[in-house]
């Protein structure tokens, strides 16, 4: 996966994001040069964010830290390119199963370059059961997404669960609308810090926040940090079932 995520750009072919054929599909590029090395960038960045290369079945399964867990990805048109594939390649080679969740089935756009990204399945056609973590990724889509009833539901529901949500960029304008961040802190993009300050947040200017089940971070930059901090606390969270339930 970290090698295909690093080279599909350039070949402008269809990228399979961890077996899971046409989740995330990048178009041909022609002679728009800035378009590709802008997607270039993108996914060479997103392939830095999780720079271990696997070469054999076993070093693979060292690294499958989440074998196992589910993790929904919600997005829309206008996404950001990386924001949104660098974290489900990472959590993908880590072993867990990236589903992409939106207002409905279909393909969307990045806004940030040609990068196409597939809906796998609408918020009507899960539950918040379904996932043990939720991820909003930033670019315009958060805001297009939270124009949407069942988007604020899931997302507000899913937080009160107590389970890991994670947002980078514009993704916490979803729980601002939600309402779930008063009395939280966070991070994001300073352009939208007085909107999260105006739902009870506290904003932090930093790489990454963590506060309780709340991971935030603010730009691409922050991507490797980010991704680290959902790691580490799925890692706890499944540590903390096992010794509730045993096994």
């Amino acid at each position: 996966m970290t090698r295909n995520i690093r080279n599909f750009a350039a070949a402008g072919l269809t990228l399979a994001v961890a077996g899971a054929s046409g989740v995330a599909i990048a178009g041909p590029y022609g002679d728009r040069a800035d378009q590709q090395r802008t997607a270039q960038q993108a996914t060479e960045r997103a392939y830095a964010a999780d720079h271990h290369d696997r070469h054999d079945q076993a070093e693979k399964d060292e690294h499958a830290t989440l074998k196992g867990m589910r993790v929904a990805v919600l997005t829309g048109e206008g996404l950001h390119d990386m924001e949104t594939l660098a974290p489900m390649a990472y959590l993908s080679n880590r072993g867990a199963k990236v589903t992409v969740i939106g207002i409905e089935r279909g393909v969307v756009d990045a806004y940030n370059s040609d990068i196409k990204v597939r809906i796998e399945k609408s918020v009507e056609e899960v539950t918040v059961g379904d996932f043990d973590a939720l991820v909003l990724p930033g670019g315009q889509a958060p805001d297009n997404i939270r124009q949407h009833e069942g988007v604020v539901r899931f997302a507000g529901d899913f937080f009160r669960t107590g389970k890991p949500v994670a947002a980078i960029c514009h993704g916490p304008q979803v729980l601002v609308t939600a309402g779930v961040l008063d009395g939280f802190e966070t991070t994001c993009i300073s352009s939208i810090a007085d909107e999260v300050e105006g739902a009870g947040a506290r904003y932090k200017d930093e790489e990454v926040v963590r506060d309780r089940n709340l991971i935030t971070s603010r730009l691409p930059d922050d991507i490797p940090a980010f991704v680290a901090m959902i790691e580490e606390v799925l890692v706890e969270t499944r540590v903390a079932a096992t010794d509730r339930y045993g096994g």
